[in-house]
């Protein structure tokens, strides 16, 4: 594990955020796919689920990665970071729903669609506020 952190760290950011959300968004894709197909959830509300397992994916990750060289405390990087992941997810769900309800998309593709979207304004918003230190 030593070995695979040194060898990500040596990536430039962009491509370390892909990689901590790419791992996440696989999380959260297999968590609704294993719900939906498995237990027969509706998929807005294995969205939920999937979406919180893959929050402490994607925290870690990116604590441990793609922003640590930011140095924020855990006490604050984390529930900014929450609050990032929650925004995301509000903006995520009305997303999910109108390609589900609205263009009547199949569940899985229209969550990859989506996900891809969305991890571009929660990679703006870590970067220049959950993940920056405070200057106090």
């Amino acid at each position: 594990m030593a070995a695979l952190l040194s060898l990500l760290r040596r990536l430039p950011q962009s491509l370390q955020f892909v990689c901590v959300g790419g791992a996440a968004a696989l999380t959260h894709l297999l968590v609704v796919a294993l719900l939906v197909q498995g237990l027969a959830w509706a998929p807005l509300a294995a969205n939920v689920l999937g979406f919180l397992v893959a929050f402490c994916v994607s925290y870690g990750g990116h604590a441990m990665l793609t922003f640590s060289e930011h140095q924020a405390p855990h006490r604050q990087a984390l529930p900014r970071f929450f609050l990032v992941a929650c925004c995301s997810f509000l903006l995520n769900e009305v997303l999910y729903y109108i390609a589900l309800h609205q263009w009547h998309l199949h569940y899985l593709w229209s969550l990859f669609a989506v996900l891809l979207i969305v991890a571009i304004v929660t990679f703006v918003a870590a970067k220049f506020w959950a993940f920056a230190r405070s200057a106090a």
